[in-house]
């Protein structure tokens, strides 16, 4: 099955979307239910790909997931946890990056996992030798197998000390999960510190587990010999916020964003109101609008938090396109990140991608022959184009910029969107959005 949005532009958005649980964290504490010798129960759980894609491996390994459907919230009962069968976990194989998150987990349950080839979306270079060389630190041996990668620890995995060389988000939501039923001490030097990483050491403390943070990214690990269930609900998805919030600047629409929280946005909203954008922030979520007038240029890069997030830019500099002057964007966390502007300028956008670092941020690509600064000059009419998406964010901010261009647009590819946003067509709909929605096979 494939889906053709064919959206005609030109319409502000306008009206309220609520967000759920953040795609960052709900998937990983699916997988840490499996540590547990008593059931989970996860809420504010939203219906996306990624979420449907861990139920089902969970599933395979024996893993009871009840979902409320009045609420939505999950219950996941790890008794029966069992080895599942290669054929069908390889069925999940190109799905999501997810599953090797389950190794350390069901090494500690069933003493063994099988992890399919994996996918994920095509930014950059996202090795799974960051968390294959983790888990032979905590002394698992490692198999190349045809379709996939046999692990296992005869002796039970051991605690350890491990420096992440960057301070990767999945390397390190693979040390906690694997650290916390370890025998001994793991000390993470290096570590991601994220809100999601905090919102998945917080469940792991429900569950038992003793992990401190400290102020110099070092995350610290006592390993326990068994870890009970938990009651925990999602924090809000900040990046699906921020993703709306850019979509109203960009159509010159308002939108309240039901579920955005303040405190894990902030950079961003800093961000966005030197750009020129409006915002009413209330306990419930936040107002973003654009006020009228001008939008200003800006200097921005992204950076691991407390940073200007990655997964924030793409919608921005679509924004970008419309601000009055020159603005410079230097990512710096994935080198393949503005591969999606290949269809904005030829939706009419003024984009110069550069090898050269244009910032001031320590970066990784530098040196590497990478297009990872682009200037962005406005502001520009978009006009309406075909459209194939490439990732989920830059997928996202295709949407947003046919929504704001003139003319028809149509957009392929667009399942990739359901990775990370739910009912996003339903909420397109809800803010007046002009679209047809056709699924052939």
């Amino acid at each position: 099955m494939s889906s053709v949005l064919t959206i005609r532009g030109g319409v502000p958005l306008s009206g309220k979307v609520s967000v759920r649980g953040a795609k960052n964290l709900v998937p990983k504490a699916m997988v840490a239910a499996l540590l547990g010798n008593e059931p989970s129960t996860l809420r504010n759980v939203p219906e996306i790909k990624d979420v449907e894609v861990v139920t089902s491996l969970l599933q395979l390994h024996g893993v009871s997931v009840v979902k409320d459907s009045a609420t939505g919230d999950l219950t996941l009962d790890p008794k029966n946890a069992k080895t599942a069968s290669t054929s069908a976990i390889d069925a999940h194989a190109g799905d999501s990056r997810i599953p090797i998150l389950l190794c350390g987990p069901l090494i500690h349950a069933i003493g063994e996992a099988f992890i399919p080839d994996l996918g994920g979306c095509k930014i950059g270079d996202r090795p799974i030798d960051y968390h294959l060389n983790v888990l032979r630190q905590f002394g698992a041996v490692v198999e190349k197998r045809p379709g996939g990668i046999h692990i296992s620890a005869p002796r039970g995995l051991q605690g350890t000390k491990i420096s992440l060389p960057y301070p990767s988000v999945g390397a390190t939501e693979q040390v906690l999960l694997s650290a916390t039923r370890a025998e001994g001490i793991t000390e993470l030097s290096g570590a991601a510190t994220e809100p999601e990483i905090i919102d998945l050491i917080a469940v792991l403390q429900k569950m038992g587990a003793i992990i401190s943070v400290q102020t110099d990214r070092t995350i610290r690990i006592e390993g326990v010999k068994e870890l009970g269930g938990y009651q925990h609900k999602a924090l809000s998805d900040r990046n699906e916020s921020a993703s709306w919030a850019s979509a109203a600047l960009v159509t010159k629409g308002d939108i309240y964003v039901e579920g955005a929280n303040q405190r894990d946005m902030m950079t961003f909203l800093n961000t966005y109101r030197k750009v020129g954008g409006g915002m009413d922030i209330t306990d419930d979520g936040i107002r973003f609008y654009h006020p009228g007038g001008k939008l200003s240029p800006l200097v921005l890069e992204t950076d691991v938090h407390p940073g200007f997030m990655t997964d924030w830019q793409q919608p921005l500099v679509v924004a970008l396109t419309q601000a009055e002057g020159v603005s410079i964007v230097h990512e710096t966390v994935y080198e393949n990140r503005f591969g999606f502007t290949d269809a904005l300028i030829r939706m009419g956008a003024s984009i110069q991608l550069h090898r050269e670092c244009l910032g001031s941020v320590p970066c990784r690509f530098g040196q590497r022959n990478f297009l990872h600064s682009a200037v962005i000059s406005g502001p520009v009419q978009l006009k309406g184009a075909d459209i194939d998406i490439p990732d989920l964010r830059g997928g996202f901010s295709h949407l947003i910029a046919a929504l704001a261009a003139t003319g028809t647009s149509r957009v392929t590819g667009i399942d990739i969107i359901n990775r990370g946003y739910e009912h996003f067509t339903d909420k397109l709909a809800a803010l007046g959005a002009d679209f047809d929605l056709t699924t052939t096979k």
